[in-house]
């Protein structure tokens, strides 16, 4: 009976282990979940958002790795963002912290901001009036955004909102993409900390890219508690289930 019970136990560790390691793997080399902590991508992601994101997408670095383990430089089976993605990568200026936003120059580029309009080496990105976004906020209060569809260079087109077109960041200089870098924005284009400010985003490095938002798969408004589970039916937002993120 003792061997048995033995026999048992180290199953049921070799099952852990194993399931770990599968679960590290895919989390590595395919997909990784990833939550929304701010509204910097509205209207596109709201806060309460979970994605997967695609780490073979762009290739390897050593941030595809749990704790970017310092494995090697660079990247492997590198392939090129391009416009329009939205891209998850480390923060560059710690190297650590995740950031969430939208592709916008690839190197070489030159970037600029002019009353709202973006400029993608001197042309005016296409960009038409919709409908408000209409964004919900706690206590049962809203807020009215006006919305715009804009169409890349490439055709890639997406929705992004502005509350003024003369805030701080809507009248910038000429940003010139440097080599092996990128730079993006956030679709909330008064509340995005991005490469617009250079001394706490700037420019991305290659290396920085940890994969590209797939799938939008549950989204939660904040209401419930993890433990609350009787309030979870009133907290989740069915309509953001499951949905290819553009």
């Amino acid at each position: 009976m003792k061997e048995k019970k033995k026999s048992g136990f180290r199953e049921t560790v070799e099952t852990i282990v194993y399931a770990v390691l599968i679960a590290v793997l895919v989390r590595t080399f395919a997909y990784e979940p990833f939550n929304i902590p701010s509204g910097s991508m509205i209207p596109t992601l709201w806060v309460g958002d979970y994605l997967f994101v695609s780490k073979f997408s762009y290739g390897y670095s050593r941030h595809s790795f749990p704790f970017s383990l310092p494995l090697f430089s660079g990247r492997v089976f590198f392939s090129e963002p391009e416009r329009g993605d939205i891209a998850v990568f480390k923060l560059p200026r710690d190297d650590e912290t995740d950031y969430i936003k939208r592709i916008i120059g690839l190197p070489g580029d030159k970037i600029q901001v002019r009353n709202g309009v973006v400029y993608v080496n001197g042309e005016p990105v296409s960009r038409r009036r919709i409908a408000d976004f209409v964004a919900p906020e706690q206590h049962g209060n809203v807020v009215a955004m006006a919305q715009y569809l804009e169409t890349l260079p490439n055709g890639r087109s997406y929705t992004v909102a502005e509350m003024t077109e003369f805030g701080g960041l809507d009248n910038t200089p000429v940003y010139t993409v440097p080599a092996k870098h990128y730079f993006a924005m956030g679709d909330n284009r008064d509340n995005s900390l991005d490469s617009r400010v250079l001394a706490h985003v700037g420019f991305i490095p290659a290396e920085n890219l940890v994969g590209r938002a797939e799938i939008l798969f549950f989204s939660s408004n904040g209401s419930a508690q993890f433990w609350e589970v009787w309030k979870w039916p009133g907290a989740i937002r069915y309509s953001r289930m499951f949905r290819k993120i553009n």
